[in-house]
């Protein structure tokens, strides 16, 4: 669907490009988010996307900032929650699992490793360390580097193959989610039991 030809600031047009980027991401995977592809989406030309973004590549780049921006946001906030007893730690589970999931981060980072298109990735691991780095503050004394981990590794592998290998095995579609809501509910009870 495309939108009006109406003049827009250079933000507001690099704005609409990313969200119109984000939506083909999320519809039609990573494959879909073309230059071409969002320009139609948002009625300007592939020349005006260049100037914005400079090649596709820089699209991805933007679009793979974009969302590890909302997805830090997003987590960093449960986790601060959680700590003050306000969400469970289920919340920072079904956030990260949904933002590789539901938000497409998982699809477009195997499909930038797969194109070769590693720098792109940049942006979400910068965030990411960022934003653990933010949350141990304080908190040294809990493995917040190696839960991230687990936790990153488990939600990008079930967004990329959770479907097919929970079928495979009989399992039901979301045992990959329910599995990581064990073991961060599991060691954040050891954590609070080695504090007392």
């Amino acid at each position: 669907m495309s939108i009006s030809r109406e003049r827009l600031s250079p933000e507001q047009s690099r704005a609409a490009a990313l969200e119109a980027a984000r939506r083909l991401l999320i519809d039609e995977g990573p494959q879909a988010v073309t230059l071409k592809a969002v320009a139609a989406q948002i009625g300007k030309t592939h020349a005006n996307l260049l100037h914005h973004f400079g090649s596709a590549a820089g699209l991805q780049a933007a679009l793979a900032q974009l969302i590890s921006d909302r997805v830090c946001a997003g987590i960093a906030e449960a986790v601060e929650r959680s700590r003050q007893g306000e969400a469970d730690p289920i919340e920072i589970v079904d956030r990260t699992f949904d933002a590789f999931g539901r938000e497409g981060a998982g699809a477009l980072a195997a499909w930038m490793i797969l194109s070769g298109n590693r720098d792109a990735l940049n942006p979400i691991l910068d965030s990411i360390h960022q934003l653990v780095d933010r949350l141990g503050e304080g908190h040294e004394d809990r493995p917040v580097h190696e839960t991230t981990l687990w936790l990153v590794l488990a939600a990008i592998g079930d967004s990329l193959l959770g479907e097919p290998m929970a079928e495979a095995l009989g399992l039901a579609r979301g045992q990959a989610r329910e599995v990581a809501r064990r073991q961060l509910i599991g060691s954040t009870r050891l954590e609070e039991g080695q504090r007392q």
